[in-house]
Parts: structure tokens; sequence; C-alpha cells
């Protein structure tokens, strides 16, 4: 059964209580830190809309009717209960603010966020931070649940029931070991086609480097690629391993190759009209994010 709509008038119940206590309508305004005019309006609306009189005024006070002594009696677990929430809502908000749990794909937990982080702890110390580390799907949902206060993914779908703001950008390259077959070859452009028959070295459905990469290729292609010798790995440090075995062709952050690309180690493929450029986003539930979630969002888009 839904509560009537007087039930929303709380501090007018609070504030019948303060006259029965003090025995007057200026002394309780008082109390309230509200003028004794505006008391006597809000007391007076609230015996209009319980349609029934509550205090008897004279010169020398207020007095409760009969039915105003069972309303202050019947008010006291309520308000009582009230401020309870309010207390207990208080200690949450400064509770989140006090703590920061975060969920992050890969490459922005490795090559991003401890950058972003140290320079959060310059201005808050003492701040609780825990941050997992999970695929763009799992983070996604992290948010969702509660479980973190802002997600940072790579995917190329943000949804729609989540706050979002773009907070830099990653580019994916392909890699080969530089004894692969085609790191000789690494001079001119490979054709989008030239990939289906590659054993391409992808993370595990559910990762924004997987997603990123195959929307491009269908963008390149025209059409949804056939891939029968693509292999899904569930980490980039796999990944890397086996492409130094000369697996195959990876898939991965160009910031996690720019090392081993830098000596020698591996060599970066270039294909024609692929473009894999992905912003990088940050998520998180409701309308907007707690205080120490938006300072660390203007540090990542810095």
């Amino acid at each position: 059964m839904p509560l009537p709509p007087w039930m929303n008038d709380l501090p007018a119940l609070d504030l019948l209580i303060s006259v029965a206590e003090t025995g007057s309508v200026g002394r309780a305004a008082q109390a309230h830190g509200i003028t004794q005019p505006s008391a006597s309006a809000r007391l007076a609306k609230l015996e209009r809309r319980l349609g029934v009189s509550l205090l008897v005024r004279s010169r020398r006070g207020s007095l409760l009717t009969p039915a105003g002594e069972a309303v202050v009696a019947w008010s006291h677990g309520v308000i009582d209960a009230a401020h309870a929430l309010a207390d207990g809502v208080l200690t949450l908000r400064a509770d989140r603010q006090a703590r920061l749990r975060l969920s992050a794909s890969l490459t922005v937990a490795e090559h991003l966020l401890p950058g972003w982080l140290l320079s959060l702890r310059r201005t808050h110390p003492g701040l609780d931070i825990a941050a997992g580390v999970a695929n763009s799907q799992g983070v996604v949902e992290a948010v969702r649940r509660g479980v973190a206060d802002l997600g940072f993914v790579e995917s190329p779908d943000i949804p729609a029931d989540l706050g979002s703001r773009a907070v830099g950008e990653d580019r994916l390259a392909l890699v080969v070991a530089a004894s692969y077959p085609l790191a000789a070859h690494a001079w001119r452009e490979l054709r989008p086609s030239d990939l289906a028959d590659q054993p391409l070295l992808l993370r595990e459905p559910g990762s924004g480097t997987r997603d990123t990469f195959l929307n491009a290729l269908e963008h390149a292609l025209g059409f949804p690629p056939v891939l029968p010798h693509a292999i899904s790995l569930g980490s980039t440090t796999t990944i890397l391993a086996t492409v130094r075995a000369g697996g195959g062709i990876g898939v991965i952050s160009a910031r996690a190759a720019a090392a081993a690309v830098a000596a020698g180690d591996l060599v970066e493929l270039r294909v024609a009209g692929l473009h894999l450029s992905r912003p990088l986003h940050a998520l998180w539930l409701g309308r907007t994010p707690t205080a120490v979630a938006a300072e660390l969002l203007d540090i990542a888009a810095r």
C-alpha cells in the first residue's frame, strides 16, 4: 500500500513535536531556525493535509488537541527513524568520498592508470583506492553492479544506461616477431584480405581490443571477416609471448608493443584502410560521478 501524500511532510511533524516539548510555536520555530509565521504556516498546512485540528492557540502558548497528542505520540518513532536514515546516508556519502573503487581494462590499467592515481594521491594522500583489472565487458558489469565507482574501457560500444566521458585515445598495432616471414615485407602495406589466412592472436571475447579490431576489419573489408586461424588469448602478456615465439600476428595496444618494437624484437605491420585508433572512456553509474571520481576524470582527461 503506498504512503499517503502528507507523509512527505516530515519536517512539519518534527516541528509539531517541538511545539509539544516547548509549549510554544515561537520557541519551536526558534529551535528549527525559522520564523514564527513560517512555523505557523507549516503547522496550518499540516492540519489541512491531515484533516484534523492539532493545536489550540492562546495568548499563553499552544496546547495540543487530543488528536494532536495522538499524532505527536505516533510521530516520535517516525522522526527518530528519519534522523537515523539521514545520518546513515551522510555516513555513506562520507565513506564514498573517503574511498575510490576502480575497474579498468588492461591497457588503461597497465599504461595510464598508475600515473593518474599518482597525481590524485598528491591531493588525497589518505584516500583508500582499490583498482581491479578486467576486460571492457567486465568493467561495464562492475560499474552497473555498483562494485566500481568508476570504470575505464577501450570498447567502441558505450552502454546508454551509464554515464561516460572520453578521457583519451589509444591505437592498436599488428605485430610479429622479427623472424616471422611477414616481417621481411613490413615495408609494404598488406591488404585487409591478407589477414584472413594468418594466425591472428586476439584477446578474448568481451575485450575492447578484440571488438575494435574486428569492427575495423569489417569496415575495411566491407563484410564480416571470417578468420579460421584466429586464436583467443586471455592477456596481452600471453599474446606478446606467443608473438615472440613466432606464433602469429599479435593484435594489441601500440603502447604495450612500443618497447619491443623500439628494441627490434617485434615488427609492426601496416594494413591498407585498417583504422585502429580508438577512444578510451570512463564510465559511472548515475547522473554524475562521486566528487573524488570526478577529480580523477579531470586528471585522466588532461
